[in-house]
C-alpha cells in the first residue's frame, strides 16, 4: 500500500488486481501494470485538456503580438518582464503550497487562470489594446499551470511507476497539442480569434474536474487506512518529513509521512541554490528554452516577412497579415504537435525501457545541435520551418517527458515549489538571455538567420554539458533511492 506523497509501504499482503482491457491496450504504448491504467488515462486526459487549451491560446497571442509594430523583437524582449513577474509569482505559489492541500492549490490556481480568459475576452471584444499584457499572462499561465499538473503527477507515482507510466500520461499532452491547434485553425476563419479564449476557459474547466476526479481516486485507493489529517486531504501540498505512528491491523507501525514542521520549509529559490540536482536542472532548463526562444525568433521574423509579401502580393487568400500570421502559426503546431505524438506513442517508452533516462535527456540538445549546425551554413527558409519542426516534436514528446521524470526522485517540497521555479522562472530566464542576444544580435552585430544560428550552435555545446551532468546525477540518485528502499 502506498502513502501519502508516492513512497512504498507494505502493511498488509496487497491483494491481487487483475489486468483489464484498459491496462492491456495501453501495454501497446508502455510498461502498464495491473490496475494502474485508470489513472494513468485520466491524468493523460487531463494534461490534454492543459494541453488544448494553451494551442487555442497560443494563436491568439501570437496574432496579436506579431501584428503590433516590431512584433518579433517585442516578443522576444517581454520575455523578460515575464521573468520579473515570476520572481515575485514564484514564491507567493510556494507560499500557497505550503498551506494548502494538493486538491485546494489546484482549484484556487485554476480558478484564477479562467477568470482571467473570461476578462481577456472581454477586453479584446472591447477592442482594448491587449497584446503586450496577454503575451506576459499567457506566457505566465503556459508554465505555470504545466508545471503544476506536472507536480501533481509526481506526488501521485513512485520513481519506479513515473519512469514507465509518464510516457503514457505524456501522450495526452501531445494529443492535447494536435486537437488544439486543429481546433484553433478551424475556429479562426469562422468566428474570429477573441472566441478563442472562451473556448480555452471551458476546456480548463473540465480540466481542473478531471484533477479533482483523480486526486479523489488516490485517495481513496492508497490513504484510506491514514487519519484524514494525515492525508493529501488535509497535508499541505509542499511539505517536509517526520515520523508518525500508525495502527493498522493491531500492529503499530512507524511510518515515514510528507510532515507539516515549519523548521522544514525552505524558500522555493532557496530550494534550487541550495541543492546540486536542482540547480543542475535549473540551468539544463535555462538553456533548453534560450536556444529555443532564439530558434523561435528566427522563425517569427521569417514569418513576418512572408506574411507581409503575402499580402502585398495578393496571395493571402483575403486575409489581413495578422490572420495569416494566425493560420499560419495553426498549421505550423499542428505539424509539429502531430510529429510530437508519433515520438510519443512510440517511441518515448522504449527509449526510457531500453537507454534509460541519462540518455534520453542528450537525445534533443543533439538534435538541436545538428539542426543550428545546418542552418549555420545553409540559411534557407525551407530549412529554418524543418530545424523548428524536429527541434519542437522532440521537445514536446521525449524531452517533456524526461525533463518531468528527473523529478521523480525528489521530495514532496521540491516537486511542488523547487519543480514550479524550475519550469516558470529559469525557463523564462531562457527567455530573458534569448530577448538579450537579439538585442545584442540587431543593434552591435547585425545578426541575420546564420548569426543567430551560430549563436544557438555555441548555446547547444553548453547544454549538452550540462544534459551530461543531469543525468549522471538522476542515475546517482536512483541507485541511491533503490538501497534505500531495498534497505527497509
Amino acid at each position: 500500500m502506498r502513502y501519502a506523497g508516492g513512497a512504498d509501504v507494505q502493511l498488509a499482503p496487497p491483494q491481487a488486481q487483475r489486468g483489464g482491457l484498459l491496462d492491456r491496450v495501453l501495454r501497446l504504448f508502455a510498461d502498464v501494470r495491473d490496475g494502474e491504467g485508470a489513472t494513468a488515462l485520466l491524468l493523460a486526459l487531463n494534461v490534454f485538456l492543459l494541453l488544448a487549451t494553451y494551442y487555442c491560446i497560443r494563436p491568439v497571442r501570437e496574432a496579436l503580438i506579431l501584428s503590433t509594430q516590431g512584433g518579433p523583437e517585442l516578443k522576444s524582449y517581454l520575455a523578460a518582464g515575464q521573468a520579473l513577474l515570476l520572481l515575485a509569482l514564484v514564491p507567493a505559489y510556494g507560499a500557497l503550497a505550503d498551506r494548502l492541500p494538493r486538491r485546494r492549490l489546484l482549484n484556487t490556481v485554476t480558478t484564477f487562470f479562467i477568470v482571467c480568459l473570461v476578462a481577456f475576452y472581454g477586453l479584446t471584444r472591447a477592442e482594448v489594446p491587449v497584446a503586450a499584457i496577454f503575451f506576459l499572462w499567457v506566457g505566465i499561465f503556459n508554465l505555470m499551470i504545466v508545471a503544476q499538473f506536472w507536480s501533481f503527477a509526481n506526488d501521485l507515482y513512485t520513481k519506479e511507476q513515473g519512469e514507465r507510466l509518464f510516457a503514457i500520461v505524456a501522450v495526452g499532452a501531445s494529443l492535447g497539442a494536435v486537437l488544439g491547434a486543429r481546433l484553433a485553425a478551424t475556429l479562426i476563419p469562422i468566428f474570429g480569434l477573441p472566441q478563442l479564449l472562451l473556448v480555452a476557459a471551458g476546456l480548463l474547466a473540465l480540466a481542473i474536474t478531471i484533477s479533482n476526479l483523480v486526486d479523489a481516486r488516490e485517495r481513496a485507493q492508497h490513504e484510506a487506512h491514514l487519519p484524514l489529517q494525515m492525508t493529501t486531504a488535509e497535508l499541505p501540498a509542499a511539505t517536509g518529513e517526520y515520523q508518525i505512528q500508525t495502527v493498522q491491523d493491531a500492529k503499530k507501525l512507524t511510518v515515514s509521512l510528507p510532515g507539516v514542521s515549519p523548521a522544514t520549509r525552505s524558500g522555493t529559490f532557496r530550494l534550487v541554490f541550495g541543492n546540486r540536482y536542482l540547480l543542475l536542472i535549473a540551468l539544463l532548463i535555462m538553456f533548453v528554452n534560450w536556444v529555443n526562444t532564439t530558434g523561435e525568433y528566427i522563425l517569427g521574423r521569417t514569418v513576418v516577412n512572408a506574411a507581409a509579401a503575402a499580402v502585398a502580393g495578393g496571395t493571402a487568400g483575403g486575409l489581413s497579415e495578422s490572420e495569416y500570421i494566425g493560420q499560419f502559426y495553426s498549421e505550423f503546431l499542428f505539424v509539429v504537435s502531430l510529429a510530437a505524438l508519433l515520438l510519443q506513442l512510440f517511441v518515448v517508452s522504449r527509449l526510457i525501457k531500453y537507454v534509460g533516462v541519462r540518455v534520453g535527456v542528450m537525445v534533443l540538445p543533439l538534435i538541436a545541435f545538428t539542426g543550428y549546425a545546418v542552418l549555420a551554413f545553409v540559411p534557407l527558409l525551407a530549412l529554418v520551418r524543418l530545424v523548428k519542426i524536429a527541434e519542437n516534436a522532440t521537445d514536446y514528446s521525449i524531452q517533456n517527458t524526461v525533463r518531468n521524470v528527473l523529478f521523480l526522485p525528489t521530495t514532496r517540497d521540491e516537486k511542488y515549489k523547487a519543480k514550479q521555479a524550475i519550469d516558470s522562472f529559469f525557463w523564462r530566464a531562457g527567455d530573458v538571455l534569448s530577448a538579450a542576444l537579439v538585442f545584442v544580435g540587431i543593434s552591435m552585430l547585425g545578426f541575420g538567420t546564420t548569426g543567430f544560428a551560430r549563436a544557438n550552435l555555441v548555446l547547444t555545446g553548453i547544454w549538452l554539458l550540462l544534459a551530461f551532468a543531469v543525468g549522471r546525477e538522476y542515475t546517482r540518485r536512483s541507485k541511491a533511492l533503490d538501497s534505500d528502499s531495498a534497505g527497509r
